[in-house]
């Protein structure tokens, strides 16, 4: 059970890492970013290449997948979508520039893929599998009998959320972004670089993804196509949490990846382990409820009026059963 546990705790790890960038990037310049998900994909190729070309651990590429990472998302958003919206593109313009970014990525890889798979058995005179690789949990580290990627994804975790909310709420430059992010014509009215918040905020989404896509090498079976199963879960994260709330993002990743991974588990064993190949119904049918119940995730929820409410309720169901029973007691 304890290791159920755990594994949900890795995940959820990720997918944090991942939902903080995809709801950063939205709440600040209110673009949907389809391309995230392929860009964790590079942080995971580039734990491949490390591993596999300077034979160093994957947790050496850390610092390398968080540079491409950004460089990736800053592109994204340099290159495409602010020409764009300096064009008058709508939002659902940017949205399918994101989706024709993502195949770029795709592709990129895809060729990155096939030329190392050609290559390198030149040098090495051995066969290298760069598609369908498994996941690196023989090259991981052990520390009390747990894999070291348990406790580095939740470091990781624990201390970009502890550096975000430092940056938020202690520095000049995040009551810059906080005031962007309410409303960035008054904001540059007084005096903010809102570009900048723009840029930066690119930058912090692209290199999170890129460490995601560290850990996931540890997880995953790795792929070039791993990268369209990754963006329902994290789209499901941020829209579960609130996709205008970075604490949101971090409640989401929490339980949409641990309601993923353990309801999954639950089903199978219930039905049969065919149901591990269908594991992505479970972050769609999380998106639609929460879609249809709560649009606005559950930081955007006011849970003072909901208790309210709540209390009403109940209040009035005790009086009416002290009324009945008072009403029987009569008779």
């Amino acid at each position: 059970m304890w290791i159920l546990i755990r594994d949900a705790i890795t995940y959820a790890c990720m997918l944090i890492l991942m939902s903080i960038g995809l709801t950063l990037t939205y709440i600040t310049t209110k673009v949907p970013n389809f391309a995230h998900g392929e860009i964790a994909i590079i942080g995971l190729y580039t734990a491949f290449s490390v591993l596999h070309l300077l034979h160093l651990t994957p947790y050496a590429a850390i610092p390398i997948a968080f540079v491409l990472g950004a460089g990736a998302a800053l592109a994204l958003y340099k290159l495409v979508l602010k020409p764009l919206s300096a064009r008058g593109a709508t939002i659902d313009h940017l949205m399918i520039a994101t989706l024709g970014y993502d195949m770029i990525i795709f592709a990129i890889l895809n060729v990155y893929a096939e030329t190392l798979r050609e290559l390198y058995p030149r040098f090495t005179g051995k066969p290298l599998k760069t598609r369908g690789f498994m996941p690196f949990k023989a090259h991981d580290f052990t520390l009390a009998g747990q894999p070291g990627v348990f406790f580095t994804s939740l470091a990781t975790v624990l201390i970009c959320t502890l550096a975000l909310h430092l940056l938020l709420t202690k520095t000049r430059f995040g009551i810059a972004m906080r005031a962007t992010i309410e409303n960035p014509d008054l904001a540059s009215v007084f005096g903010v670089n809102t570009e900048l918040v723009y840029t930066v905020s690119w930058i912090l989404a692209g290199g999170l993804a890129g460490l995601a896509g560290v850990f996931l090498s540890f997880y995953f079976r790795g792929d070039t196509c791993l990268g369209f199963v990754l963006i329902v879960p994290v789209f499901t994260a941020s829209i579960v949490g609130g996709f205008y709330s970075i604490y949101g993002a971090i409640l989401g990743g929490a339980i949409a990846g641990l309601s993923e991974y353990l309801i999954t588990y639950a089903i199978s064993l219930a039905v049969g382990p065919w149901f591990l190949g269908y594991r992505i119904t479970i972050p769609l049918i999380m998106l639609a409820i929460t879609l249809l119940l709560a649009p606005e995730g559950l930081t955007g929820i006011e849970w003072s009026k909901v208790l309210r409410q709540l209390r009403a309720k109940l209040a009035g169901l005790s009086s009416r059963a002290v009324a009945r029973l008072t009403g029987v007691v009569g008779r």
